[in-house]
Protein backbone atom coordinates (compact mmCIF):
# COMPACT_ATOMS: atom_id res chain seq x y z
CA UNK A 1 0.00 0.00 0.00
CA UNK A 2 1.42 3.39 -1.03
CA UNK A 3 1.89 6.08 1.58
CA UNK A 4 0.20 9.43 0.94
CA UNK A 5 2.98 11.84 -0.05
CA UNK A 6 1.19 14.52 -2.08
CA UNK A 7 -1.61 16.95 -1.29
CA UNK A 8 -3.77 19.12 -3.54
CA UNK A 9 -5.00 22.53 -2.39
CA UNK A 10 -7.78 23.88 -4.63
CA UNK A 11 -7.34 27.65 -4.27
CA UNK A 12 -8.76 29.02 -7.53
CA UNK A 13 -12.12 30.16 -6.10
CA UNK A 14 -13.20 33.79 -6.37
CA UNK A 15 -14.17 34.20 -2.72
CA UNK A 16 -17.33 36.11 -3.58
CA UNK A 17 -18.82 35.66 -0.10
CA UNK A 18 -16.06 37.89 1.29
CA UNK A 19 -16.21 40.76 -1.19
CA UNK A 20 -14.93 43.44 -1.21
CA UNK A 21 -12.05 42.04 0.93
CA UNK A 22 -11.31 39.38 -1.67
CA UNK A 23 -11.35 41.69 -4.68
CA UNK A 24 -7.53 41.81 -4.65
CA UNK A 25 -6.64 39.38 -1.84
CA UNK A 26 -7.20 35.60 -2.24
CA UNK A 27 -9.73 34.32 0.30
CA UNK A 28 -7.19 31.69 1.33
CA UNK A 29 -4.90 34.53 2.49
CA UNK A 30 -7.45 35.95 4.93
CA UNK A 31 -5.87 35.70 8.38
CA UNK A 32 -7.15 33.80 11.38
CA UNK A 33 -5.40 35.72 14.16
CA UNK A 34 -2.00 36.15 12.46
CA UNK A 35 -1.74 33.31 9.92
CA UNK A 36 -3.58 32.99 6.60
CA UNK A 37 -6.05 30.16 6.21
CA UNK A 38 -3.90 28.39 3.64
CA UNK A 39 -0.99 28.18 6.08
CA UNK A 40 -3.13 26.30 8.60
CA UNK A 41 -3.92 23.77 5.85
CA UNK A 42 -0.26 23.45 4.90
CA UNK A 43 0.74 22.87 8.53
CA UNK A 44 -1.94 20.18 8.81
CA UNK A 45 -0.56 18.46 5.71
CA UNK A 46 2.98 18.60 7.02
CA UNK A 47 1.88 17.03 10.31
CA UNK A 48 0.48 14.10 8.30
CA UNK A 49 3.79 13.52 6.51
CA UNK A 50 2.89 15.17 3.20
CA UNK A 51 6.02 15.91 1.18
CA UNK A 52 4.73 17.72 -1.91
CA UNK A 53 2.17 20.53 -1.91
CA UNK A 54 0.24 21.13 -5.14
CA UNK A 55 -1.76 24.33 -5.49
CA UNK A 56 -4.53 24.55 -8.10
CA UNK A 57 -4.69 28.30 -8.63
CA UNK A 58 -6.36 30.88 -10.82
CA UNK A 59 -5.87 34.48 -11.86
CA UNK A 60 -5.04 36.89 -9.05
CA UNK A 61 -3.67 34.24 -6.68
CA UNK A 62 -0.02 35.28 -6.82
CA UNK A 63 -0.05 36.27 -3.13
CA UNK A 64 -0.26 32.58 -2.20
CA UNK A 65 2.87 31.77 -4.18
CA UNK A 66 4.67 34.76 -2.66
CA UNK A 67 3.63 33.81 0.86
CA UNK A 68 5.35 30.43 0.66
CA UNK A 69 8.50 31.86 -0.89
CA UNK A 70 11.49 33.42 0.88
CA UNK A 71 11.12 37.18 1.40
CA UNK A 72 14.77 38.22 1.24
CA UNK A 73 14.28 41.93 1.97
CA UNK A 74 11.96 41.30 4.91
CA UNK A 75 14.15 38.60 6.43
CA UNK A 76 17.33 40.63 5.96
CA UNK A 77 15.71 43.63 7.64
CA UNK A 78 14.47 41.58 10.59
CA UNK A 79 17.91 40.00 10.98
CA UNK A 80 19.65 43.37 10.85
CA UNK A 81 17.31 44.74 13.52
CA UNK A 82 17.67 41.60 15.69
CA UNK A 83 13.93 40.92 15.49
CA UNK A 84 14.52 37.22 16.00
CA UNK A 85 11.06 36.57 17.46
CA UNK A 86 9.39 37.95 14.34
CA UNK A 87 11.83 36.14 12.08
CA UNK A 88 10.91 32.85 13.76
CA UNK A 89 7.23 33.35 12.86
CA UNK A 90 8.11 33.11 9.16
CA UNK A 91 9.35 29.53 9.40
CA UNK A 92 5.93 28.00 8.83
CA UNK A 93 5.54 29.92 5.58
CA UNK A 94 8.58 28.33 3.94
CA UNK A 95 8.26 25.32 1.66
CA UNK A 96 11.36 23.38 0.71
CA UNK A 97 12.68 23.87 -2.85
CA UNK A 98 11.06 21.36 -5.20
CA UNK A 99 8.31 20.47 -2.71
CA UNK A 100 5.71 22.87 -4.10
CA UNK A 101 4.03 23.06 -7.49
CA UNK A 102 1.37 25.28 -9.03
CA UNK A 103 -1.11 24.50 -11.79
CA UNK A 104 -3.88 26.73 -13.16
CA UNK A 105 -7.58 25.97 -13.29
CA UNK A 106 -8.52 28.27 -16.15
CA UNK A 107 -12.28 27.81 -15.79
CA UNK A 108 -14.43 27.59 -12.62
CA UNK A 109 -15.92 24.19 -13.39
CA UNK A 110 -16.14 22.79 -9.86
CA UNK A 111 -14.05 21.03 -7.24
CA UNK A 112 -13.82 17.84 -9.28
CA UNK A 113 -12.38 19.79 -12.18
CA UNK A 114 -9.87 21.54 -9.89
CA UNK A 115 -8.62 18.19 -8.58
CA UNK A 116 -8.45 16.81 -12.15
CA UNK A 117 -6.15 19.71 -13.11
CA UNK A 118 -3.50 18.24 -10.79
CA UNK A 119 -3.56 14.78 -12.40
CA UNK A 120 -0.15 14.96 -14.09
CA UNK A 121 1.50 16.16 -10.89
CA UNK A 122 -0.06 13.36 -8.83
CA UNK A 123 0.63 10.45 -11.15
CA UNK A 124 -0.39 6.95 -10.07
CA UNK A 125 -0.43 7.26 -6.30
CA UNK A 126 -2.92 8.16 -3.57
CA UNK A 127 -3.15 11.82 -2.61
CA UNK A 128 -4.85 14.16 -0.18
CA UNK A 129 -7.15 17.09 -0.90
CA UNK A 130 -7.53 19.92 1.63
CA UNK A 131 -10.00 22.79 1.36
CA UNK A 132 -8.41 25.72 3.17
CA UNK A 133 -11.63 27.48 4.16
CA UNK A 134 -12.45 24.49 6.37
CA UNK A 135 -10.28 25.10 9.42
CA UNK A 136 -10.32 21.77 11.27
CA UNK A 137 -8.64 22.50 14.56
CA UNK A 138 -6.85 19.90 16.62
CA UNK A 139 -3.20 20.93 17.11
CA UNK A 140 -2.36 17.74 19.02
CA UNK A 141 -3.72 15.39 16.35
CA UNK A 142 -4.64 17.20 13.12
CA UNK A 143 -7.42 15.92 10.90
CA UNK A 144 -5.28 14.70 8.00
CA UNK A 145 -3.07 12.82 10.44
CA UNK A 146 -6.14 11.02 11.79
CA UNK A 147 -7.13 10.16 8.22
CA UNK A 148 -3.64 8.99 7.25
CA UNK A 149 -3.68 6.53 10.15
CA UNK A 150 -7.00 5.15 8.90
CA UNK A 151 -5.63 4.94 5.35
CA UNK A 152 -2.57 3.05 6.62
CA UNK A 153 -4.88 0.51 8.24
CA UNK A 154 -7.62 0.14 5.63
CA UNK A 155 -6.22 1.54 2.36
CA UNK A 156 -8.54 2.91 -0.30
CA UNK A 157 -10.32 6.23 0.05
CA UNK A 158 -10.90 8.17 3.27
CA UNK A 159 -13.00 11.28 3.81
CA UNK A 160 -13.32 13.43 6.90
CA UNK A 161 -16.82 13.81 8.30
CA UNK A 162 -18.56 15.43 11.24
CA UNK A 163 -22.09 15.13 12.54
CA UNK A 164 -24.28 18.08 11.58
CA UNK A 165 -27.80 18.99 12.73
CA UNK A 166 -30.60 17.30 10.81
CA UNK A 167 -31.80 20.60 9.37
CA UNK A 168 -28.31 21.30 7.93
CA UNK A 169 -27.95 18.16 5.81
CA UNK A 170 -29.03 20.02 2.67
CA UNK A 171 -25.77 22.00 2.84
CA UNK A 172 -23.42 19.01 2.56
CA UNK A 173 -22.54 15.73 0.95
CA UNK A 174 -23.90 13.15 3.40
CA UNK A 175 -22.55 9.64 3.95
CA UNK A 176 -24.74 6.56 3.68
CA UNK A 177 -23.02 4.60 6.46
CA UNK A 178 -22.15 0.95 6.87
CA UNK A 179 -20.37 -0.69 9.78
CA UNK A 180 -18.57 1.53 12.29
CA UNK A 181 -15.57 0.95 14.55
CA UNK A 182 -14.85 3.91 16.78
CA UNK A 183 -14.33 7.03 14.67
CA UNK A 184 -14.15 5.04 11.39
CA UNK A 185 -17.29 4.26 9.38
CA UNK A 186 -17.60 2.26 6.19
CA UNK A 187 -19.07 4.34 3.37
CA UNK A 188 -21.82 2.62 1.36
CA UNK A 189 -22.83 5.68 -0.60
CA UNK A 190 -23.04 9.48 -0.85
CA UNK A 191 -26.08 11.70 -1.06
CA UNK A 192 -25.40 15.25 -2.22
CA UNK A 193 -27.29 17.84 -0.14
CA UNK A 194 -30.32 15.75 0.89
CA UNK A 195 -33.35 17.54 2.27
CA UNK A 196 -33.86 17.36 6.04
CA UNK A 197 -35.61 14.14 6.97
CA UNK A 198 -34.38 12.26 3.91
CA UNK A 199 -30.66 12.04 4.73
CA UNK A 200 -29.22 8.55 5.38
CA UNK A 201 -27.15 9.95 8.30
CA UNK A 202 -25.88 13.20 9.74
CA UNK A 203 -22.27 12.48 8.76
CA UNK A 204 -21.25 15.37 6.49
CA UNK A 205 -18.07 15.68 4.41
CA UNK A 206 -15.98 18.58 5.72
CA UNK A 207 -13.27 19.29 3.18
CA UNK A 208 -10.58 16.64 3.69
CA UNK A 209 -10.04 13.65 1.40
CA UNK A 210 -7.53 10.87 0.77
CA UNK A 211 -8.22 9.59 -2.74
CA UNK A 212 -6.91 6.84 -4.99
CA UNK A 213 -5.63 7.89 -8.45
CA UNK A 214 -8.41 5.99 -10.25
CA UNK A 215 -10.53 9.08 -9.56
CA UNK A 216 -8.84 10.88 -12.47
CA UNK A 217 -10.29 8.55 -15.13
CA UNK A 218 -13.77 9.31 -13.79
CA UNK A 219 -13.17 13.05 -13.57
CA UNK A 220 -11.82 13.02 -17.14
CA UNK A 221 -15.34 12.20 -18.36
CA UNK A 222 -16.34 15.76 -17.43
CA UNK A 223 -19.76 14.72 -16.16
CA UNK A 224 -21.65 17.68 -14.71
CA UNK A 225 -23.54 17.44 -11.45
CA UNK A 226 -25.06 19.90 -8.98
CA UNK A 227 -24.68 23.52 -10.07
CA UNK A 228 -23.72 22.28 -13.55
CA UNK A 229 -20.22 21.67 -12.18
CA UNK A 230 -17.91 18.65 -12.15
CA UNK A 231 -18.47 17.43 -8.60
CA UNK A 232 -15.76 15.54 -6.74
CA UNK A 233 -18.35 13.73 -4.61
CA UNK A 234 -20.04 12.32 -7.72
CA UNK A 235 -16.78 10.71 -8.86
CA UNK A 236 -15.98 9.49 -5.35
CA UNK A 237 -19.37 7.82 -5.15
CA UNK A 238 -18.49 5.73 -8.21
CA UNK A 239 -15.43 4.32 -6.41
CA UNK A 240 -17.59 2.89 -3.63
CA UNK A 241 -17.77 -0.89 -3.93
CA UNK A 242 -14.67 -1.02 -6.12
CA UNK A 243 -12.19 0.11 -3.47
CA UNK A 244 -12.19 0.32 0.33
CA UNK A 245 -13.96 3.52 1.36
CA UNK A 246 -14.17 4.90 4.90
CA UNK A 247 -15.29 8.04 6.68
CA UNK A 248 -13.14 9.38 9.49
CA UNK A 249 -15.16 11.29 12.08
CA UNK A 250 -12.92 14.23 12.90
CA UNK A 251 -12.01 14.55 16.55
CA UNK A 252 -11.59 18.29 17.01
CA UNK A 253 -13.32 21.60 16.30
CA UNK A 254 -14.50 22.65 12.88
CA UNK A 255 -14.55 26.31 11.85
CA UNK A 256 -16.33 27.01 8.56
CA UNK A 257 -14.23 29.94 7.40
CA UNK A 258 -16.02 30.10 4.07
CA UNK A 259 -18.83 31.73 6.06
CA UNK A 260 -18.44 35.21 7.55
CA UNK A 261 -19.79 34.24 10.96
CA UNK A 262 -17.66 31.09 11.04
CA UNK A 263 -14.58 33.09 10.08
CA UNK A 264 -15.12 35.59 12.91
CA UNK A 265 -15.79 32.75 15.37
CA UNK A 266 -12.53 31.06 14.31
CA UNK A 267 -10.57 34.24 15.02
CA UNK A 268 -12.11 34.55 18.46
CA UNK A 269 -11.68 30.86 19.32
CA UNK A 270 -8.02 30.68 18.30
CA UNK A 271 -7.24 34.04 19.90
CA UNK A 272 -8.63 32.69 23.18
CA UNK A 273 -6.02 29.92 23.01
CA UNK A 274 -3.19 32.46 22.83
CA UNK A 275 -1.76 33.57 26.21
CA UNK A 276 -0.74 36.91 24.68
CA UNK A 277 -4.25 37.65 23.41
CA UNK A 278 -6.73 35.76 25.57
CA UNK A 279 -6.99 38.22 28.50
CA UNK A 280 -7.87 41.22 26.33
CA UNK A 281 -10.25 39.19 24.16
CA UNK A 282 -12.08 37.83 27.21
CA UNK A 283 -12.38 41.31 28.65
CA UNK A 284 -13.85 42.57 25.39
CA UNK A 285 -16.33 39.70 25.19
CA UNK A 286 -17.61 40.51 28.69
CA UNK A 287 -18.64 43.96 27.49
CA UNK A 288 -19.78 43.05 23.96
Amino acid sequence: MSRVRKAVFPVAGLGTRFLPATKAVPKEMLPVVDKPLIQYAIEEARAAGIEQMIFVTGRGKGAIEDHFDIAFELEATLTERAKHDLLATLGGSRLAPGNVAYVRQQEPLGLGHAVWCARDLIGNEPFAVLLADELLWNPARPCLQQMAETHDEHGGNVIAVMEVPEDHTQRYGIVDPGASAGAVTEVKGFVEKPKPGSAPSRLAAVGRYIIQPEIFALLSEGTRGAGNEIQLTDALARLIGNQPFHAQTFEGVRHDCGDKAGFIQANIALALERPDLAPSIREFLKTA
